[in-house]
């Protein structure tokens, strides 16, 4: 590095804000590699006429984000890759529900009585009444995935006439439709589709899929609704970023 960004005093940006940014992008640069100790606090506030408490807290900002590394009595040092801490989301999923050529068709809503595993999920006696509900979502046309779910019959609970709305399934990500919902717990696994959901999305046996599986709760603890989504393998994508990415100076 030829050049060293200097702390621009009339920046809205604070101090420490803007030193953090500089140190992530000689990170990002491999100016400091993984492994490598920074500058001392000392040597920090010299190059950047800044004070300790400013370099300490561009310090813990960078810790907090998972950049660096602190160790008491030896110093700062830049975190290594780390692919076990990779976070997937599901964006790319989201993001089918805003899309105008997407759309999903409700294909069946009916009471059925719980079989063992749907009572064990709900937390329900077996026998007793439950929603059962199958959707189909599309996109230009072609299926994307199938959704199955069983909901907790209870008239008077709002998740009812929400989840019986075609376009409440962006609720299940979103939870803007149903308020009812405090949390859930998505799995997702690797399987092959059976007959009847390879015919629904137009797939040859055998035919790889994810499956999507999701539990949800009210604010009193309860299960509300427990289902899973099909998708075809080939229609779906999870991917992240790793390691430091360069932000801009005006970041």
């Amino acid at each position: 590095m030829t050049t060293i960004e200097q702390i621009d005093r009339e920046a809205y940006e604070p101090a420490y804000a803007q030193l953090a940014n500089i140190l992530r992008r000689q990170i990002a640069n491999g100016y400091f590699r993984p492994g490598d100790q920074l500058p001392s606090e000392a040597q920090l506030c010299r190059t950047y006429g800044i004070s300790p408490m400013t370099v300490r807290r561009s310090i813990n900002l960078l810790s907090d984000q998972g950049v660096v590394n602190t160790a008491q009595g030896k110093g700062t040092f830049v975190k290594p890759l780390e692919l076990g801490t990779a976070v997937f989301d599901l964006y790319e999923l989201q993001a089918l529900f805003e899309e105008a050529d997407t759309a999903v068709k409700l294909l069946e809503v009916r009471v059925v009585a719980a079989d063992e595993r749907t009572a064990r999920k709900l937390c329900i006696t077996e026998g007793n009444k439950i929603i059962y509900i199958r959707r189909l979502l599309t996109k230009c046309g072609e299926p994307i995935f199938y959704h199955r779910a069983y909901l907790v019959y209870d008239p008077t609970r709002p998740i009812v006439e929400a989840e019986m709305d075609v376009t409440s399934l962006r609720g299940l990500f979103s939870n803007t439709v149903n308020q009812s919902l405090k949390r859930g717990q998505l799995t997702i696994e690797a399987t092959l589709m059976n007959a009847e959901e390879a015919n629904i999305l137009q797939a040859q046996l055998p035919s790889a899929a994810f499956y999507l599986e999701h539990l949800f709760y009210d604010f009193e603890e309860r299960p509300l609704s427990w289902g899973w989504f099909i998708f075809r393998s080939d229609r779906l994508r999870f991917s992240t970023q790793i390691g430091i990415q360069e932000g801009r100076k005006d970041e």
